[in-house]
């Protein structure tokens, strides 16, 4: 089981036991479907785009499916993926109480792959930093790129460095490469650092690195306020 499944399956189910909306609402962060954390940035950000009358769009690891369903009613035709069955099963039933059609399925964001569909749009609502390591984040970000339409955007919100945060006993960062990592048994993906194991668990960037990670990737950053990020295809990557 690759390091990021189990987590986020322990999450949903949880999500379905508890009677709760979203991820976010775990951390009580959010007590209302339809107000899910990057809601701002996102309304910001179709102010700022050049789009089709009806764009077409991806959003991965779209959890219980609130941005989807948001860009849904506003006539995107909406293509939405996450790894967690649980997950998925929620956003339908959200949708189809909110009278939108929004493409559900499981996929692993990780093994997209090349080819298929391409997309006005590519959206990740806080999913990039639970994929930590550089092959799994180069996998993803060589997806997106490819499943961006000449004109297409890649609009991404993920969780960054915080000077502030604090990192507990069980948990250890590691500033170079901005990875988190939990302590935990040996298992698949796992690591040993100083006689523990650990998994790796988010991945925690700061500007600057983000950016030359996207760049890299083929991306062209056109607007960041931290990890608030508007991209686009490089021209020739």
């Amino acid at each position: 089981m690759r390091y990021y499944y189990a987590e986020h399956q322990a999450a949903y189910q949880r999500l379905v036991h508890e009677g709760l909306t979203q991820w976010s609402d775990l951390f009580g962060e959010t007590d209302e479907y339809d107000v899910f954390p990057n809601r701002p940035f996102l309304e910001h950000a179709l102010t700022r785009l050049k789009l089709p009358a009806e764009p077409d769009v991806l959003e991965y690891g779209c959890g219980t499916g609130p941005a989807a369903c948001f860009l849904a009613a506003r006539g995107f035709r909406v293509d939405a993926i996450d790894l967690i069955p649980h997950a998925i099963a929620m956003a339908r039933r959200f949708a189809r109480e909110r009278g939108v059609d929004v493409n559900f399925r499981v996929q692993d964001v990780c093994v997209m792959g090349a080819g298929g569909k391409q997309y006005d749009v590519v959206l990740d609502s806080y999913c990039l930093q639970s994929i930590v390591m550089d092959a799994d984040r180069a996998n993803l970000l060589a997806a997106v790129r490819d499943r961006l339409k000449s004109s297409g955007y890649y609009v991404l919100s993920t969780a960054m460095y915080d000077p502030d945060r604090v990192y507990d006993n069980e948990f250890r960062y590691d500033a170079t490469s901005g990875i988190c990592y939990q302590a935990a048994g040996p298992a698949e993906d796992a690591i040993q650092l100083d006689g523990t194991w650990y998994l790796p668990h988010r991945r925690h960037l700061q500007p600057a690195a983000l950016r030359a990670e996207l760049e890299t990737a083929g991306l062209c950053v056109i607007s960041q306020d931290g990890g608030d990020v508007i991209c686009v295809r490089s021209h020739g990557a």
